[in-house]
């Protein structure tokens, strides 16, 4: 008699989970670790659990970012250059024997400026953010040979590489910042104005002008956002290596688009959710650690996680298509 009177709330919880659009993503990454773990246990050791963890926390900042820019529905192929950049800025700022915190605040200057660029060219002269993001990508690649002229920045100050070291109940200081930032984004996205206004301008970019919201500020401010979060892994990646690396966020941008896309955030705008991007974040390093640990070559896990984003904007196409229909029959 107990198991039945709880049976249909439990139905009514697993309704509602499923109807969540994290649901999906959730259901895949716990299947995959179960999958994988039968296949090599040392998966689920707790040391590689740890670094997978620690992995994923460079992405995951700059993830909280492009989810939102994927919401309105622009895209940031700048992110991985705009990492390098931010970087580079650190290291010579800290050679040039400038405190780290001031060093650190002129890589976020950095991170303004580029996010500036993106976002007023995109809004003024109505070019493609595709188009824009990739001329910016280039730029700040260019700019970080230039500087360093392929040589890593190094040595770097003690106090700089201490950032990686701090432990904070054991969990590094890279894992509890990018919680915060999705933590921040969850918060932003889901109970401000500013964040109706992103799922506004990715849904219905005229109706959100008529209904009163700042389209050009908004769209120009994901950007800025995006540009500083990808500077700040940037510093992260930096602090962990002990030098500026030129080759540092080569195909950034493609983990951190797969994540968003993966954990549910619509490529076409108007849907997704931040905690869904930071779970399909935490699924893409598990899947680049699982095939290192199978051996699978470097060039073969590029395939797979070429397939993986097309499955997923495949479905995302789907599930659009299922929620156009079930509107046209709400409304006869």
């Amino acid at each position: 008699m107990i198991r039945e009177k709880h049976m249909p709330s439990l139905k009514k919880a697993g309704g509602k989970f499923l109807q969540r659009q994290e649901s999906s993503i959730i259901i895949v990454t716990l299947l995959y670790v179960v999958f994988v773990s039968c296949v090599n246990p040392v998966f689920i050791s707790s040391s590689n659990l740890f670094n997978i963890l620690k992995n994923t926390g460079y992405s995951l900042i700059t993830v909280v970012g492009m989810s939102l820019v994927l919401i309105t529905g622009g895209l940031d192929l700048s992110v991985g250059s705009v990492l390098a950049l931010g970087g580079i800025i650190t290291g010579l700022a800290c050679k040039a024997g400038l405190p780290v915190w001031l060093a650190i605040l002129l890589a976020i200057l950095t991170g303004v400026i580029v996010g500036l660029v993106n976002g007023l060219v995109i809004v003024k002269a109505g070019i493609p953010p595709l188009i824009v993001t990739l001329g910016t990508q280039y730029i700040c690649r260019g700019l970080v040979s230039v500087i360093t002229q392929g040589v890593p920045i190094y040595p770097l100050p003690d106090s700089l590489k201490a950032i990686d070291k701090i432990r904070v109940a054991g969990i590094p200081m890279v894992v509890i910042f990018a919680f915060l930032m999705v933590a921040i984004g969850y918060f932003l996205l889901g109970r401000t104005p500013f964040g109706r206004s992103i799922y506004a301008l990715g849904g219905n970019e005229e109706a959100a002008r008529i209904s009163g919201i700042n389209i050009h500020r908004t769209r120009v401010l994901v950007y800025v956002i995006t540009s500083v979060l990808a500077v700040l892994s940037g510093v992260f990646i930096t602090s962990r290596l002990g030098s500026a690396e030129a080759a540092a966020g080569s195909g950034f941008e493609m983990t951190v688009i797969c994540g968003a896309v993966i954990g549910g955030v619509s490529s076409f705008g108007g849907v997704g959710s931040i905690l869904g991007a930071a779970i399909g974040a935490f699924f893409m390093e598990v899947l680049t650690n699982s095939l290192t640990l199978m051996r699978v070559s470097v060039y073969w896990q590029n395939v797979v996680v070429g397939i993986v984003l097309i499955l997923a904007v495949m479905l995302d196409q789907y599930k659009r298509r299922v929620m156009v229909k079930k509107s046209i029959k709400a409304v006869k």
